[in-house]
């Protein structure tokens, strides 16, 4: 019997605060590229900075990436990380078909 696990596509859009040093910035990045597991980040795209529709967190600005992410499935540590992280003013994981 021949067993077939599926590669799903991910999409992660992160928004950071927009106080943070570029040095910080990249130690998020890769802190959270550690957590992923059996994912693989296949593209990374920085939009930059952008002002919110809103506040958040008292900051009227983020600095938006955008990650495609390839594997099986996002761990349960990974979304923890993402929620619990204070750097990240909000997250949207979206799995692709």
């Amino acid at each position: 019997m021949i067993l077939f696990r599926a590669m799903r596509t991910y999409e992660l859009v992160l928004i950071l605060k927009n106080s943070l040093s570029e040095e910080k910035r990249k130690k998020l990045l890769e802190s959270l590229k550690k957590t992923l597991g059996s994912l693989k980040v296949a593209k990374e795209e920085i939009l930059g900075e952008k002002a919110l529709a809103y506040p958040i967190k008292k900051e009227k600005s983020g600095y938006y990436y955008i990650l495609s992410l390839e594997g099986e499935t996002i761990s349960l540590d990974f979304e923890k990380k993402l929620t619990v992280q204070e750097d990240i003013l909000r997250h949207l994981v979206v799995r692709k078909k």
